[in-house]
């Protein structure tokens, strides 16, 4: 019995020491050497302070920005600390709600644009903290954001096109625009 409970502690303190100790260290120094941005929180900078995180969506209600992909968690948008979808079915009446508002306050932005909307404009991810859009959902928000900041929409579009992240290695996933930095570059073309 001796025997047994002596094996026994040994084994949990090995493989504490290695789970919980070497294992850990080892994937972080190797995060830090290979991917160190995306390690420290791919954090973006402007004038030298943090604003935000190319990983993690952020809240644009200004009509004269892009908006991201709404959030659906609690108790706000976009809190890392309660990633989660609404878990709502397709037909579930406070899913459909939400989304009418969101295509509500859409239309009300830009009431002459009756094109279709983009589902991710009015759907939350599963995380609620996905960063990105679609380049449609990029493309139907120009010509609101070009005619509020008086702005030719080619220019605009040129600049969602410069934004547009492509697929990785040319085949996993689908393009994408991250919106803070399509604000930022937004933002550092009208000062121009």
């Amino acid at each position: 019995m001796l025997t047994m409970m002596r094996t026994a502690v040994m084994s949990l303190l090995v493989f504490t020491i290695l789970t919980g100790l070497i294992y850990p260290m080892a994937v972080t120094g190797i995060s830090q050497v290979i991917f160190p941005d995306q390690a420290n929180g791919s954090i973006v900078m402007k004038n030298g302070r943090p604003i935000g995180s190319a990983l993690v969506g952020q809240q644009f209600s200004d009509p004269k920005y892009f908006w991201g992909r709404p959030s659906a968690t609690s108790p706000y948008p976009y809190n890392g600390r309660g990633s989660s979808g609404s878990n709502f079915g397709p037909n579930n009446a406070d899913l459909l709600k939400a989304v009418q508002q969101r295509v509500d306050a859409l239309h009300e932005a830009d009431p002459g644009n009756r094109a279709k909307i983009p589902v991710d404009l009015v759907t939350a991810s599963g995380s609620g903290l996905d960063p990105h859009i679609s380049p449609a959902a990029a493309a139907y928000q120009v010509q609101r954001v070009a005619r509020l900041r008086g702005m030719d929409k080619a220019k605009i579009s040129a600049l969602v096109a410069a934004n547009t992240e492509e697929r990785r290695l040319g085949i996993m996933g689908e393009p994408v625009v991250n919106v803070l930095r399509l604000n930022m570059a937004l933002d550092e073309l009208k000062q121009k």
